[in-house]
């Protein structure tokens, strides 16, 4: 008999909203349904042979802004959902408020499709305020960190992170969740976070951290507040709290934020993570280093011992079969270590995955490949974690696998 210990949403929703230690893990029934959904070989019986395993935490998998396929990102409720499901490592983005205070959120300016500030009287705040939409011109918005207070952030309420781009009005617009999520749990409040309270909460959580400094959307030096002065506010939280650098790996776009930590905070600059997207440079290809704007041996004399591509730029497709990318071997043998992300952030594969898979999308046409990346990015590329909107699907293969 299928031993699967019983995680619902449901139970996850009415996990209290307070730091506080987890005694157990728990798989609930999405990986299982991946598996069904697999094509038959040693991979699909290797993992239907660990139905029966004890679940438990595992730092190869990795909280991507805590677990939101369906909770609001970045949340004490998020986050508790990740961490139940095994994930080892957590996600705080990282900006900052008009006084300066370091909060949880993916972007500066993203307040406008992950809270409720345009039904508030926070509205005036934004940057630019709501617009409706207008024949063929979508609606638009954008609200900041960096035009409020700490004290004024608090006010707000979370939301999945979502905005329909049709709408004629705030109530519309702040609706526009994807089929595949859900705002079943959005109807009552969740918790927003400080980035210091998100350490808190992940060390009694049982978690290790990763914290990401996001690029601001306002000019720099901000108020006198430098991007050297950002960098190390960041360090600074961790080191006042007493946490070792070793359980923290600092992750920015920015490779001048990681060169600093590298040379003004060094134990920590030793995990810091240069998280890649140079995808956007015309005419990048991870299978051309030709095409890059640094080589990984360039990187690694820089001293950058990790580097965080995201899972299609280190993959590619060689007789129909999911093989390491150019990328992916070169970094290996420049001796970098890999991080990747993101898994459970595309819906439905059955119409080839999207963004996150357009290396492999010849080879998408199931849920099921899933494990198949996960397979190819843990055993032949040699990532050593994985970032999860959902974590339980990574935790169930790092659990069957030995990966601690």
């Amino acid at each position: 008999m299928l031993r699967i210990i019983a995680i619902t949403t449901a139970t996850l929703a009415a996990a209290p909203a307070v730091a506080q230690t987890l005694d157990r893990v728990e798989y609930g029934p999405r990986p299982f349904y991946l598996i069904d959904r697999m094509e038959d070989g040693p991979l699909k019986d290797q993992l239907q042979s660990c139905q029966n395993q004890e679940a438990s935490m595992s730092s190869f998998s990795i909280g991507h802004r805590g677990a939101p396929m369906q909770f609001p990102e970045h949340t004490v409720e998020s986050n508790r959902a990740a961490a139940l499901m095994g994930a080892g490592i957590l996600e705080c983005d990282v900006t900052f408020t008009a006084d300066l205070e370091l909060v949880c959120r993916h972007t500066q300016n993203d307040l406008h499709t992950t809270t409720n500030i345009l039904a508030t009287p926070l509205a005036s705040t934004c940057i630019t305020p709501f617009t409706p939409a207008n024949g063929d011109t979508s609606a638009t918005a954008e609200c900041r960190t960096s035009e409020i207070t700490l004290d004024e952030y608090r006010n707000l309420t979370p939301k999945m992170d979502a905005a329909d781009g049709s709408a004629t009005t705030v109530e519309a617009y702040l609706g526009g969740t994807a089929g595949w999520r859900t705002d079943l749990y959005s109807a009552e409040p969740a918790m927003l976070m400080t980035h210091a309270e998100s350490i808190e909460l992940f060390r009694d959580l049982g978690a290790r951290f990763t914290p990401e400094l996001k690029s601001p959307s306002v000019e720099m030096p901000f108020n006198g507040f430098t991007q050297e002065d950002y960098a190390q506010k960041l360090v600074d939280e961790y080191v006042a709290i007493g946490i070792p650098a070793s359980d923290v790996w600092l992750q920015s776009f920015n490779l001048d934020d990681v060169l600093y930590w590298i040379e003004a905070a060094p134990d920590f600059g030793a995990q810091a993570v240069y998280l890649m997207d140079e995808y956007d440079i015309e005419g990048y290809s991870p299978m051309d280093a030709a095409t890059w704007p640094n080589t990984m041996e360039e990187l690694k004399a820089m001293g950058v011992n990790y580097i965080a591509p995201a899972t299609w730029m280190l993959v590619t497709l060689e007789g129909g079969e999911i093989v390491p990318s150019e990328l992916a071997i070169q970094a290996k043998a420049a001796d970098l270590r890999i991080i990747t992300w993101t898994i459970e952030r595309s819906g439905p594969l059955v119409n080839g995955g999207g963004w996150y898979y357009q290396s492999i999308a010849d080879a998408v046409n199931s849920d099921g490949v899933m494990y198949e990346l996960i397979d190819v990015l843990a055993q032949d590329v040699g990532v050593e974690g994985i970032f999860s909107d959902w974590p339980a699907t990574v935790t169930y293969y790092a659990n069957c696998m030995g990966l601690e």
